[in-house]
């Protein structure tokens, strides 16, 4: 039992088992109802709206409406407040093999800005 205890604390990472490796992108525009394309290949047809964006890769957000004109914004992948706590708890427990984790699937990462607010010239 303390065996596989053992293996799980280092076969995973602190961050990806506590925040995952995909976050909700919320997008808001004014006016409203605008269609979203992302770099990564998702969308929304009518804002505001919510995309599952894995949290490692930064994306380009373009933003369109009829009559409007299209605005893009690059979303980073940046380190988290919280993903910093992650990474020194991988540290002090010895799980290098969960710093490793955590750095691969961007669990100690965030998506920003998040949300994407974005006034669109009409």
């Amino acid at each position: 039992m303390a065996l596989a205890g053992s293996v799980m604390m280092f076969s995973a990472g602190c961050a990806t088992i506590t925040q995952g490796t995909t976050d909700a992108l919320l997008i808001e525009t004014t006016p409203q109802d605008a269609q979203v394309q992302v770099s990564s290949g998702q969308s929304c047809t009518s804002t505001p709206c919510a995309i599952e964006l894995p949290k490692k890769d930064p994306v380009t957000v373009e933003i369109s409406k009829e009559g409007c004109t299209t605005r893009r914004v690059n979303v980073l992948s940046q380190m988290s407040n919280s993903g910093g706590a992650a990474v020194a708890g991988n540290i002090i427990a010895g799980g290098i093999i969960g710093l490793g984790v955590d750095a691969a699937t961007g669990a100690a990462k965030e998506l920003t800005p998040n949300p994407v607010v974005v006034e669109l010239e009409c």
